[in-house]
């Protein structure tokens, strides 16, 4: 009985936009204007809920937001924290990582950095259910390709 329910309430979808957007930083002018604005959404509704929901984060920092446009001209958003790469790039204080990674190491990382980053990305919606170890696994790959050496503690 619920499910028949639920799919009477569903709503159809008209998109699915994806965005990256610095926190705290949204206005209705590109990159947010023209991709909402082709699905009739409401600019400015989406940019005081994007930084209402973004005010903890340093300004700059790039969010990524998977927004749902409907039919309707309604719209909703899930924000995920920013990319482990950017993580990754920030502890380790190097703007972009080797050019030739696995044969040039740009800098050294501590694991403690690593399961610090892992705590972050575990508040992901979509990591939410994942073990610390895998995360923190997933993170020590990503520094790997990026030419980041990954050391059990900093001298």
């Amino acid at each position: 009985m619920a499910a028949a329910k639920e799919i009477l309430l569903r709503r159809p979808v008209a998109a699915t936009i994806r965005l990256t957007v610095p926190a705290g930083g949204a206005r209705p002018a590109p990159p947010v204007g023209p991709a909402l604005g082709q699905y009739r959404l409401n600019l400015m509704a989406f940019c005081k809920d994007f930084n209402a929901r973004t005010q903890k984060y340093k300004p700059d920092t790039p969010m990524a937001v998977t927004i749902t446009a409907f039919k309707d001209n309604s719209f909703e958003f899930t924000v995920k924290s920013p990319s482990v790469s950017w993580y990754v790039k920030k502890a380790a204080g190097v703007d972009k990582g080797s050019t030739r990674p696995g044969h040039l190491t740009v800098t050294t990382l501590s694991v403690r950095h690593v399961y610090e980053i892992a705590k972050v990305k575990q508040t992901d919606p979509f990591c939410q259910y994942m073990p610390l170890e895998s995360i923190c696994k997933s993170i020590i790959g990503t520094a790997n390709s990026m030419g980041i050496k990954i050391v059990q503690g900093l001298e």
